[in-house]
């Protein structure tokens, strides 16, 4: 039987070793990841910003869930070089081409002053409360930290406003902005479900507030009962990352286009009508948007709201839910977003169909225009508004 000397002699002779110099230097190359082996309470004190953390014990089942590509450089830490010289050995057995332990580890990086943080850590409760978002690899401790770091706007806290909120409350976004400015009625009811018989009358803002709060403690919930106007716009946006939209009229969609064009957000949009559903991605960065969508409005009397034509009132419970799905996956990075495609859902036909969205290249209204937008009331006026370039 071999010596627990003897392994690791035999581990240290099938891998690479570089020193903390050099590790330094490595970790800013192309692609290179950063893998800390090292047990969660030493982690918690302390770590390499940017690192991915998988404890030794649970390397080979995670591994391939968080680094996808064998090619991808590994530049992998313990506390002082041993646990990492066995990790490396064992991702070389599981086919990672590009893998070396750093001789030393943490404990001589931290010591020669180089750039480390106490990362964010969850609470026991949070813990708890997150278990089964913790066991996702594709989500883990990180990517819970990153929902409780994220900000998302809702456009409204009514039927498709409703199930988003409180699926994005539940999953533990760190702070929930909602824009509306009316009050819970009893014909709300039939779908509006953040709301109840007890809130007829209240601001919807006060009663979405009461709800979610109830939901998830973590979660902190800005209201803005006010009208979203070309004046106010731009100050409610500033600052979110995800930008939910739940309205139910086009001057305000055109109007929230360019604002979140102008600062870069990414907006989850939503539409339902009678049986049917609708939802995409609009991300100004690397996809269409909604004046590619819908260059004009429609005339009028070709857009019956949902007031005048009725909804089924379970519909806009799937559109919603599947809005939140689509901001959680942005705010984590996961799959592929809707950006560039339309979700067109018929509840009666309980079918899916998927439209292909294009960059439309005479809309003026880009994120490379960004300086050049203008934000104006938009009723009874929907062409972009863009400032003529300078002579």
């Amino acid at each position: 039987m071999a010596s627990f000397r003897e392994l690791l002699a035999t581990a240290k002779a099938e891998i690479r070793e570089i020193d903390t110099a050099q590790a330094d230097v490595d970790r800013h190359g192309p692609g290179a990841v950063v893998l800390d082996v090292r047990e969660p309470d030493e982690y918690e004190q302390g770590a390499i910003p940017g690192s991915i953390h998988i404890p030794r014990g649970q390397l080979e089942s995670n591994i391939e869930n968080r680094v996808h590509d064998r090619a991808t450089p590994l530049i992998v830490f313990c506390a002082g070089g041993v646990r990492s010289a066995f990790a490396a050995q064992t991702l070389a057995q599981l086919g990672y081409t590009d893998v070396v332990s750093v001789d030393g580890g943490f404990g001589r990086w931290k010591d020669e002053g180089r750039d480390w943080k106490v990362p964010q850590t969850l609470t026991p409760e949070q813990k708890n409360r997150y278990h089964r978002h913790l066991l996702l690899p594709e989500v883990g401790d990180e990517g819970q930290q990153k929902l409780l770091d994220a900000k998302v706007l809702m456009l409204g806290a009514g039927g498709l406003g409703s199930p988003s909120a409180l699926y994005l409350a539940a999953a533990g976004v760190g702070t929930i902005g909602i824009v509306d400015m009316d009050v819970v009625d009893s014909s709300n009811l039939q779908r509006q479900i953040l709301h109840n018989t007890d809130r007829i009358g209240e601001r919807k803002v006060d009663s979405a507030k009461k709800t979610l709060t109830l939901i998830n403690p973590d979660v902190n919930v800005v209201t803005y009962d006010a009208r979203l106007g070309a004046d106010n716009i731009m100050d409610i946006l500033d600052g979110y990352d995800v930008v939910v939209d739940g309205a139910d009229n086009f001057p305000s969609r055109y109007l929230l286009n360019d604002a979140s064009v102008k600062l870069g957000i990414p907006v989850v949009h939503g539409s339902i009508f009678r049986f049917e559903g609708q939802v995409t991605v609009f991300d100004p960065h690397s996809g269409p948007t909604y004046r590619d969508l819908l260059p004009e409005p429609p005339p009028a009397h070709l857009a019956p709201s949902c007031a005048e034509a009725g909804v089924l009132g379970v519909l806009p419970g799937i559109v919603g839910s599947i809005q939140a799905l689509e901001t959680i996956k942005l705010i984590l990075g996961l799959g592929d977003t809707l950006s560039g495609r339309l979700l067109a859902f018929d509840a009666l036909d309980m079918s899916f169909r998927e439209f292909k969205l294009q960059v439309d290249p005479d809309n003026p209204v880009t994120v490379a225009n960004a300086d050049r937008i203008e934000i104006v009331e938009l009723d009874g006026l929907c062409g972009p508004v863009v400032a003529e370039s300078p002579a």
